[in-house]
């Protein structure tokens, strides 16, 4: 059983703040919670929502429905409406605007005056406050519930502006239960819950913390949407290690910056969203050709150009396999949750080192900016741990030198040549975008050229993309499997387990790694299915057309794709998963 509650209104008033607190507020008496914030590219003006779906069990996506909606003007119920279960109940401002409803829904209207209540008592700008409040009646909280968040986010104000807002609270709370009997359920919270450590964070803060624990000291970034909070995050927990934070001019700069780093030595990495990759790209094949180790993070966003900075797509698979002026190696994973996020950032830098190459980690909005209840006892410390590959120590690179001289671009069976650092005594060598002989001196001639692409391709022959990159929950040989990749994670497996529960036979395939691509994990999965379904969030179905490069064309095999900036519903994804099976079984009945 779970609960969603959404609160709507003009960016500038404070839904988020609401939001934060609603939500942090559940999470700490033990829930697990989702929150999705929905917002424009505007400071002020337009309209914003957050939704928060509360469960005693862990959910990967905000919910289809809604109980609950708090709305601050008509617009709010005008775009939230849909979402509305039968019977649930709208929370207005009342006094502020008059709501009107489709004569056809089934809906609870609920007026308490937020606005002047907050003016009563000192500023519409508690309006918000006053939202708690009623929505703690409807719900079944207590006042108090939010006393704890209110004296931390708003202590640095005084005590005259946390008793304020605590007051509103309780003004809202006593309106609310004077004008209707309506009320929520919440889930029970299990014993066992209240007593699991948690945190309360989204996909960019485990980016941030998952690079800080894999000795990561260096960040270059430049602001852009929806990846500056990563930025953001290692400000504050980067300098208590050491590290630094350097906003770079423009994104070109700070992926030099990065790449500069990770030649002397520092683990260093960029963050970024779609536009900004565009502006790496060359420096992409800077880092390819001189064969140095970087971590670029590409948090997606709707394109193409500025496209739709504050919506969800997963559109830059291409991108990041195939961008690079000529042919490069490079690595691309895909997290899935925000666990995922923190352990990926972690294997993409062991793996930047061990194969000396660009490591490219794709999430997207719904991913980075979703903040998700996170348990801290999983946290699996096995996992963590710190592989700079062929890192030559001092008196390696003596013995190198002393038996010929160092050769930083030596030719290997592994296609992986012994890296020096600069400074190292012995381990003077040449580091340019031209291509180069062994030495790294600039050279065109056809046998370095070819000796030196041969090793550089040859790197990734110890690749293996199942080890981590792929995920199979199900049946082992099913009527339908659904494939997917990042953060839609959530909705294809409760199709899965919805169809199941209807006695249908299906399995779900994750990717986590796109490039090198699982091939012989999707193959395998594919031609065991009776028909597959390819669940992403773009337009030209680039999974799909993924497969159907690496691993084949098949007749079996169907897409449902959406690219509207919006998430999947799992309603969406389940009508389209039944068109298939009824066209699979009426295939077979024709046959």
């Amino acid at each position: 059983m779970d609960f969603t509650w959404k609160i709507g209104g003009a960016q500038g008033e404070g839904i988020d703040s609401a939001g934060e607190i609603f939500a942090l507020t559940l999470h700490r008496m033990g829930y697990y919670i989702y929150a999705y914030r929905h917002f424009m590219s505007l400071i002020k003006g337009g309209h914003t929502n957050y939704k928060v779906r509360v469960s005693s069990k862990q959910f990967r996506h905000r919910g289809d429905k809604l109980d609950m909606l708090v709305a601050f003007d008509q617009r709010s119920i005008d775009e939230n409406l849909h979402e509305l279960k039968n019977g649930g109940a709208v929370l207005y401002n009342a006094g502020a605007f008059e709501p009107k409803f489709p004569g056809d829904v089934d809906v609870v209207p609920i007026g308490v005056p937020m606005q002047q209540i907050a003016k009563d008592h000192g500023s519409i700008v508690m309006t918000n406050m006053a939202a708690m409040g009623a929505s703690a009646a409807l719900v079944g909280l207590e006042p108090d519930a939010f006393d704890a968040f209110i004296a931390e986010r708003y202590g640095k104000h005084g005590a005259e502006v946390v008793e304020a807002n605590r007051k509103v609270v309780r003004a809202g709370y006593e309106a609310a239960s004077q004008v209707t009997t309506w009320r929520a359920t919440l889930p029970e919270i299990p014993e066992e819950n209240k007593r699991k450590k948690r945190v309360f964070m989204h996909g960019n803060d485990a980016i941030a913390l998952g690079a800080v624990v894999a000795g990561c000291r260096v960040v270059a970034a430049y602001p852009i949407t929806p990846a500056t909070d990563i930025l953001y995050s290692l400000l504050k927990l980067l300098p208590k290690y050491g590290g630094v934070v350097l906003q770079a001019e423009d994104e070109m700069a700070a992926c030099q910056m990065a790449v500069g780093c990770n030649y002397a030595g520092v683990r260093a990495m960029t963050s970024t969203s779609g536009p900004g990759f565009s502006l790496m790209t060359e420096t992409l094949g800077l880092a390819g050709v001189s064969e140095t180790p970087v971590v670029i993070v590409d948090v997606q966003r709707a394109g193409p150009s500025t496209g739709m900075p504050t919506k969800t797509e997963q559109g830059d698979a291409f991108q990041a396999i195939f961008s690079s002026h000529g042919e490069i190696q490079r690595i691309v994973l895909a997290p899935a949750t925000v666990e995922d996020c923190f352990y990926d950032i972690q294997r993409a830098f062991n793996l930047a080192d061990k194969y000396q190459c660009p490591v490219i980690v794709l999430t997207d909005l719904a991913l980075g900016l979703s903040k998700q209840s996170v348990d801290v006892d999983d946290i699996d410390f096995e996992r963590i741990s710190i592989d700079r590959g062929e890192l030559l120590t001092e008196e390696q690179v003596k013995e190198i030198a002393a038996n010929g001289g160092y050769k930083r671009y030596a030719i290997t069976e592994s296609g992986i040549s012994p890296r020096a650092l600069p400074g190292q005594e012995g381990g003077v060598h040449i580091a340019i975008s031209y291509e180069h002989t062994e030495e790294g001196h600039e050279d065109e001639t056809p046998f370095h050229r070819v000796s030196q692409t041969e090793k550089r391709i040859r790197k990734m022959s110890t690749f293996d993309p199942e080890e981590f990159g792929v995920r199979l929950s199900g049946d082992r040989k099913p009527e339908l499997l659904l494939i997917g990749w990042g953060s839609t994670i959530g909705q294809i497996d409760e199709v899965r387990q919805a169809l199941a529960a209807e006695g249908r036979s299906v399995a779900h395939l994750h990717l986590s790694v796109l490039y090198p691509f699982p091939t012989r994990a999707v193959r395998e999965a594919i031609e065991s299915a009776g028909s597959v379904l390819v669940v992403e969030n773009n337009a030209f179905g680039q999974l799909q057309q993924l497969i159907q490069l690496h691993v084949g064309h098949y007749d079996h095999m169907h897409s449902c794709r959406k690219f509207s900036g919006e998430p999947f519903n799992v309603s969406e994804i389940l009508s389209r998963a039944n068109e298939v099976l009824a066209e699979s079984k009426s295939v077979k009945e024709v046959g």
